[in-house]
């Protein structure tokens, strides 16, 4: 994984009486982040193994006196993230499993986790298995795991579809863009996402080889196992089209054409389209009249109602599927609450959050809001601390961005 330029941020080891009240609640929306380790991962490489994978091989690896590297290359991470972020590393919050499957590493920088599981001893390819369907289950906002390729290829076969994940690099083989290019580039993702600097989230490819690597002398050739989101850090300016300033027209005729040529996404769903100019400009490529500052809805049978009120929304998507689209108020950042107030807390306490929700809005908007959380005023405080976290924003043609949402309470 390629890790772009980042722009100097706001030290977050400012005293609290320092900060302003932005950055107060900056500290205060945090994240949910799910931790898995191979702890073998590594072990044949220094030993002239082509890997670490299989029982044969670990115990041959151990036998040549081989040292797996992933509780290094997880220290290293942890070591840069608190360099980062001192004591806002608190916003995170760890869940992991047992030993040396996450929950040492973290205790060993007095780094408190929640404990979901503990691995056989020694540790297989199940564990990490179960540790990730297990750490999905629970929302966690992004998965980290320490290992390789074949870890690689385990989360690929256990994570939830909408979960974002970065890789430590620690094993032999790391052909699969889903690993950062060093802890320390890992560390440097993982604070953009809490300090609200733009990370992108991209598609990036899970790659391994076929056959016995230990068996072969001659090439190789690994193969394609899938893709899996990966956050990627990216500088504003890098990130624009024409002279280092973004087009918003350009934009939007960008997000409705991504709109209409993933059509599966809502097809068979009751489409929600909320206010604002990016989201009519959906409404009238789907040749509904629209309205500007109203709730719309397209049900599965081609109906459309404009202007819909919170009572007759909840009626409209009783019993069936939903695709939620909105926008954000520029410079203030609100998502819900604010214009919206048809999407209330009703609404969304039916939904899955955030699969069953896209947000839409450019880099340029996003930017207005100066590193501060979109935010989330429903009318239900636990509602709102619910939304919190990470949520993926629609910022051009295949294009998005990992974006945080906190809430009014600043929890």
């Amino acid at each position: 994984m390629r890790l772009l330029a980042i722009p100097p941020v706001r030290s977050a080891l400012l005293a609290d009486s320092q900060q302003s009240d932005a950055d107060k609640l900056h500290a205060q929306v945090g994240l949910r982040i799910g931790l898995v380790v191979n702890p073998v991962a590594g072990i044949g490489g220094a030993v002239g193994l082509r890997g670490s994978d299989g029982e044969s091989v670990q115990q041959e690896a151990r036998r040549r006196s081989g040292i797996p590297r992933s509780q290094e290359r997880l220290h290293a991470f942890l070591v840069r993230l608190q360099e980062i972020l001192g004591s806002s590393l608190h916003a995170v919050e760890w869940l992991s499993w047992g030993g040396e499957m996450g929950c040492r590493g973290l205790a060993a920088m007095k780094i408190p986790a929640r404990q979901l599981g503990q691995p056989e001893q020694p540790s297989t390819s199940a564990d990490t298995k179960t540790a990730i369907k297990t750490l999905c289950a629970k929302s966690i906002d992004l998965l980290i795991f320490v290992g390789g390729d074949g870890t690689a290829r385990d989360v690929l076969n256990s994570v939830s579809n909408d979960v974002c994940v970065l890789g430590l690099p620690a094993g032999v083989k790391m052909h699969s863009g889903v690993f950062a290019i060093s802890p320390a580039a890992a560390a440097e993702v993982v604070a953009g996402l809490l300090q609200g600097r733009l990370v992108g989230r991209m598609p990036r490819e899970v790659r391994d080889y076929e056959g016995d690597l230990q068996a072969s002398d001659g090439p190789v050739v690994t193969r394609r196992f899938g893709e899996l989101w990966v956050p990627e850090a990216a500088s504003y300016l890098q990130q624009m089209k024409i002279g280092g300033r973004e087009d918003e027209g350009l934009v939007v005729e960008e997000i409705v054409s991504h709109f209409l040529d993933h059509e599966e996404l809502y097809e068979h769903k009751a489409l929600v389209l909320g206010p604002g100019s990016t989201c009519l400009a959906i409404k009238q490529a789907l040749g509904l009249t629209g309205t500007l500052l109203g709730v719309d809805v397209r049900l599965p049978n081609g109906q459309c109602l404009e202007n819909v009120t919170r009572d007759q929304l909840l009626t409209l998507v009783q019993g069936q599927p939903v695709l939620v689209v909105l926008s954000f108020t520029r410079h203030q950042g609100f998502l819900l609450g604010r214009g919206n107030q048809q999407l209330g807390a009703e609404l969304f306490e039916r939904l899955k959050w955030p699969g069953d929700v896209m947000v839409l809005g450019s880099r340029t908007k996003l930017a207005s809001l100066e590193h501060r959380p979109l935010l989330v005023d429903t009318g239900s405080p636990e509602l709102d601390r619910e939304l919190c976290g990470l949520v993926s924003v629609l910022t051009g043609y295949e294009d998005f961005l990992l974006y945080r949402v906190g809430t009014t309470l600043g929890g």
